[in-house]
Formats: structure tokens, C-alpha cells, sequence
């Protein structure tokens, strides 16, 4: 199994990618987890969902390129890019409130995934960058897309265009990071939700609405798809078939 979903005493939901070994990279059966989870979010008892990662190295690294290096044509990496980002504007939409537990670095994919979250929560000295860059592709899943609207111009222009990995400190000074804890990752989660668990149900909810309502006003989600289809064309390119293949080769030579 690639993934857990556990439901804690406090009443939220925590969804864990169990694939430490790949630096808990997204793959197929993740999708297919976090669709089930954000399914299972909805259920009345739950008053939020809970993403992270296994171990304290990584909390995702993005798409896992040994299994989507297969994706050579814009038509299949479109129907890749479009199946996330359908389910990170499910994990958006989500009239609950949903916590990225940074228990280590998110690269790429991992920062849309945690982009796509209402909280980012990340341990002290964790790293997160929008590298896609320097692959030569776009943010292809909607994070540049949610990352524009949840943070200042010149703050989402500096992560999303130099493509750097920046430390927890710049990350909390820009907004991305809301809390940096130091231990026991699901403590501090619990002690950051205390407050917010306290309140009725129908109370977060409504409150999450106005944003949802806000995001659908501005076409949040057409604006994401044109993301899409941009990266899928950027996927196609030599530029990025060479990148890929170079990272193939460096983990086979290992």
C-alpha cells in the first residue's frame, strides 16, 4: 500500500503517503488514495483532513518521474496533469479545512500538493521548492495556479519563477508557511487544530464557503485547466524528455 488513511480522536482525518523509499513521491495508486481520502473527509464526523508524508525526510517530492517518464506526448501527460489537478481542486474545494503536515522537504509536485491545502505546517530546517523550472515544464497540477491566488504577486513570482529550493525561515516570511514546529509532527498538528476543532462543524464549513464561493467567481478552476494544458505542452518538449531521461539515468547508475 502506498498510502494510510486514519481517522484520530480529535475528529479529522490523517491521509499519510507511505513511500518513504521514493521520497514519497506521487504515483497512481497515491491519486487513487487522495481521491479516497478527500471522499472520506466529507463524512459529518470529520472536521478536517491531513496530509503528510512517511519519515522525517520527505513530505512529497512531486510526480514520481520513474513511472511518468513513460509519458512522452502531450495527450498522455495531459491526462496525468489533468487527473491531479482534479483532485487537488477536490482537496481546494473541500468544505472543511485541510493541513499540509511539511514533516520534510515537498519538491515540485509536493509544493502544489501542499499549495492546494488551506494550513501548511512544516518542521524546523524542512526545505520546499517549485522546481519545475529547472525541468523545463511548468507547475502542471494547478499549484502555480492556487500559489497566484493564496500569496502577494512579487512572493508567488520569486517561488514559482526562480525555481530555487528556499529554507523554512524565507517560506514562513513569504506566507507559504503558516507554522514551524520542532517535534512530534502529529502533536503539533493537534495543537494547532485544538482551537479550530473546537468549533461546530456547520461554523467551518460556512466559513470555508466564502472562499470556494470566491474561487469559483474568478474561474479559479477553467484558469487551472489552461495551466494544464500549458504544461502538457511544455511536457512534450526536448527540453524536458532530456531532463527526465538524465534524472532516469543518475538513479539507475546508484
Amino acid at each position: 500500500m502506498t498510502y494510510t488513511i486514519e481517522k484520530k480522536d480529535m475528529g479529522y482525518l490523517l491521509f499519510t503517503i507511505t513511500r518513504s523509499e521514493k521520497r514519497n513521491a506521487v504515483n497512481y495508486d497515491v491519486m487513487d488514495g487522495l481521491t479516497k481520502a478527500i471522499s472520506l473527509a466529507k463524512d459529518p464526523t470529520i472536521k478536517a483532513l491531513v496530509i503528510t508524508g512517511e519519515g522525517d525526510h520527505a513530505f512529497c517530492s512531486g510526480g514520481d518521474l520513474s513511472v511518468f517518464h513513460r509519458l512522452q506526448t502531450k495527450e498522455e501527460a495531459y491526462e496525468m496533469l489533468s487527473r491531479m489537478s482534479q483532485i487537488l481542486y477536490a482537496l481546494l474545494t473541500l468544505t472543511k479545512p485541510t493541513i499540509a503536515l511539511m514533516n520534510g522537504t515537498a519538491i515540485g509536485g509536493g509544493c502544489e500538493l501542499a499549495t492546494a491545502c488551506d494550513f501548511r505546517l512544516a518542521r524546523e530546517g524542512v526545505k520546499a521548492g517549485f522546481v519545475q523550472g529547472k525541468q523545463a515544464i511548468t507547475t502542471g497540477w494547478g499549484g502555480g495556479t492556487i500559489l497566484v491566488e493564496k500569496l502577494p504577486v512579487t512572493s508567488s513570482m520569486k517561488l514559482l519563477m526562480e525555481a530555487e529550493i528556499q529554507n523554512t525561515e524565507f517560506l514562513r516570511a513569504v506566507g507559504f508557511i503558516d507554522h514551524i514546529y520542532l517535534h512530534n509532527p502529529i502533536s503539533a498538528c493537534e495543537v494547532y487544530l485544538e482551537k479550530l476543532l473546537a468549533v461546530d462543524l456547520s461554523v467551518l464549513e460556512s466559513y470555508k464557503m466564502m472562499w470556494i464561493r470566491k474561487w469559483d467567481e474568478s474561474k479559479l478552476k477553467e484558469r487551472i485547466e489552461k495551466e494544464v494544458r500549458n504544461c502538457s505542452v511544455l511536457w512534450e518538449s526536448d527540453s524536458h524528455h532530456k531532463y527526465v531521461q538524465n534524472f532516469i539515468n543518475k538513479k539507475t547508475q546508484k
